[in-house]
């Protein structure tokens, strides 16, 4: 059954490769954050003395890593636009083919089918059911992406601040 969904995807290829490829660039930068975090918490840690003024030097240090923040920032909303921008137009997509084939499908049926099932019925196939279609599709392409992505990362970032920490 799910060859023959995604045999409606056709022309909506492109899109539906390229939200999970933002989807997992976005857990991955949002997984970086924090490690940069770290180090800027570690630098600060790393003083001698809590009240000591921040020397220039220490302020560049800052005002880099506040920088670099921000850009990882900004690549997340990025990533996280694109992916929810190329996920809408496949899942839609997706839809529309749908529908499409449906549709003509129901044309080939023969007059003992047509009488088998009722308009009401085939109006639902091509509304409500598609529309669930549609709705899992962009769930599986975001969210089933999504989690095991965050999970690695998540898991490569812990062993990279502390190993023995992470175990």
């Amino acid at each position: 059954m799910l060859k023959t969904i995604l045999k409606s995807v056709r022309e909506y290829k492109k899109p539906s490769f390229l939200a999970p490829l933002f989807v997992g660039l976005e857990s991955l930068v949002e997984c970086i954050m924090p490690f940069i975090i770290a180090q800027l918490i570690n630098f600060l840690q790393n003083k001698s003395d809590a009240s000591e003024a921040l020397e220039k030097s220490d302020m560049t240090y800052l005002i880099i890593v506040s920088i670099i923040l921000l850009v990882c920032a900004m690549l997340s909303l990025l990533f996280g636009y694109l992916a929810g921008r190329f996920c809408a137009k496949a899942s839609c997509g997706l839809a529309r083919n749908l529908r499409h084939d449906l549709y003509y499908q129901v044309q080939n049926f023969s007059f003992e089918n047509i009488d088998k099932f009722s308009v009401s019925s085939l109006v639902t196939r091509m509304t409500t059911d598609v529309v669930n279609v549609q709705m899992s599709f962009m769930m599986i392409i975001r969210v089933a992406v999504r989690c095991p992505m965050m999970l690695v990362f998540s898991l490569i970032m812990s062993f990279r601040i502390s190993a023995r920490l992470a175990m």
